[in-house]
């Protein structure tokens, strides 16, 4: 693993104050009329909450009939540091009188220096970028595979995934992702798959073999419940992977860009992937994702064999880089570790006072709430009553609470969430 040091910020960056969003005030924007805006033209496929967002900042979200709302979910681990930070807007505003796109036969300026920064502070040589977390698996599933076939001929092909993962909704990451609820409709599905269960070397060691060409493992499962890796999971699918020529994949696109106290998860370890994907708050709300990697792997991704309309877009890279220099500070690292534990201990005690919860887990602001036996598969119940008091929490699975927020959350915020979600819980537990 290479070993990389801090970049200074750039000089015309200017440090966010803890407080930012707390002297600010958001701008009024003409609303449409309740009628209007409740109207769905769009498929059914969501399943739209009652309420419709129109503007925000920093952890506070206002909907179109001026309620205000505390945001603990954060777009689903997107907004990283909150809404419409100045410095993203500053670097948003400075590109769009620059160049908006152009076609990917050249590069830009912001994507080597989002890339650049990338590389720097990562065990990765290479960056490949697109638009969201399921391309950026894709791409590193495609990657993984040819490298083995141009490596070790055809027969390297087998992918080892994890039951209950989830990697994205193309037909091929929904198939790897080992939840039959998202793939079964769309069968028959791509070949050459095998699921094992998170948190079991003795079973990965079983299933990895001279055919495995990549093991794909997020380091905390999200969606299905905010469940760590352990490091002994973990380091044996490192150790089988070496063993076996496999390349070991890392989806970080929900627990990388800070979200677990470290600039990615697998930092906490120390034992690094061959391929890495992040997404979600690397661009901090503009859809942006990168697959990262080595130069022994990087080359089998030959002129022609992959590509994207928009990925690397100069828009995107900026606020990208922008997003980077603030989330790889010290004191943004200090904020999510301190906060996670601040937030993690108030919903213990939530848990113990009222009996809703039977355990708290996660690792830095990505926290997962499983609610007790009694409540079991009611988590998107609880997700509405908490919305009804004014606080945005997401489900990660029918019985786990979620909880994302900002990772520049102030002590402010969290003490107005707190009591709301405490008043959720209560009224929602007399309705059981």
């Amino acid at each position: 693993m290479k070993q990389r040091g801090t970049r200074p910020l750039p000089k015309h960056t200017k440090r966010p104050s803890e407080n930012a969003f707390q002297t600010a005030k958001p701008a009024q924007t003409k609303s449409q009329t309740k009628e209007q805006t409740m109207q769905n033209y769009l498929t059914p496929n969501f399943s739209f909450a009652p309420v419709v967002p129109d503007r925000a900042l920093g952890s506070r979200v206002w909907d179109t009939e001026g309620r205000e709302y505390i945001d603990l979910a954060g777009g689903i681990a997107v907004n990283a540091l909150g809404h419409c930070h100045p410095a993203l807007i500053a670097a948003l505003n400075e590109q769009a009188h620059k160049l908006w796109h152009i076609s990917n036969i050249y590069t830009t300026e912001p994507a080597q220096n989002l890339a650049r920064r990338l590389v720097e502070h990562t065990f990765a040589d290479k960056v490949f970028f697109c638009n969201s977390g399921a391309e950026a698996n894709e791409a590193a599933l495609k990657l993984a595979r040819k490298h083995a076939r141009d490596r070790f001929g055809e027969g390297k092909h087998q992918i080892v995934a994890c039951t209950n993962a989830f990697h994205g909704r193309t037909l091929f990451t929904v198939s790897v992702g080992g939840q039959p609820k998202y793939s079964r409709d769309f069968a028959p599905l791509p070949a050459g798959i095998a699921h094992v269960p998170f948190n079991d070397p003795a079973a990965l060691a079983e299933a990895v073999s001279g055919h495995t060409c990549a093991v794909i493992i997020e380091p905390v499962q999200g969606e299905s419940g905010v469940l760590p890796a352990t490091p002994e999971f973990l380091r044996a699918a490192r150790e089988l992977c070496d063993r076996f020529d496999a390349a070991l994949i890392f989806d970080e696109v929900q627990t990388g860009m800070g979200r677990t106290g470290e600039l990615f998860a697998y930092q906490h370890t120390g034992i690094a992937p061959d391929i890495l994907t992040s997404a979600k708050a690397l661009g901090s709300g503009f859809p942006l994702a990168a697959m990262l990697t080595t130069d022994r792997l990087a080359p089998a991704f030959a002129p022609g064999s992959h590509g994207t309309t928009f990925g690397g877009n100069p828009l995107a890279c900026a606020v990208g880089c922008a997003a980077f220099d603030l989330i790889n500070r010290e004191d943004t690292r200090a904020n999510t570790r301190r906060q996670g534990a601040a937030l993690t201990a108030a919903l213990e005690k939530l848990g113990r006072d009222t009996g809703i919860f039977q355990s708290v887990r996660g690792q830095g602001l990505l926290i997962g709430c499983v609610l007790a036996e009694p409540y079991a598969g009611k988590a998107a119940s609880f997700t509405a009553a908490a919305l009804k008091h004014g606080v945005m929490v997401l489900v990660a699975g029918a019985n786990v609470i979620r909880l994302a927020p900002s990772l520049l959350l102030t002590d402010d915020d969290l003490s107005a969430a707190l009591p709301r979600l405490e008043a959720a819980a209560r009224e929602w537990l007399r309705t059981q």
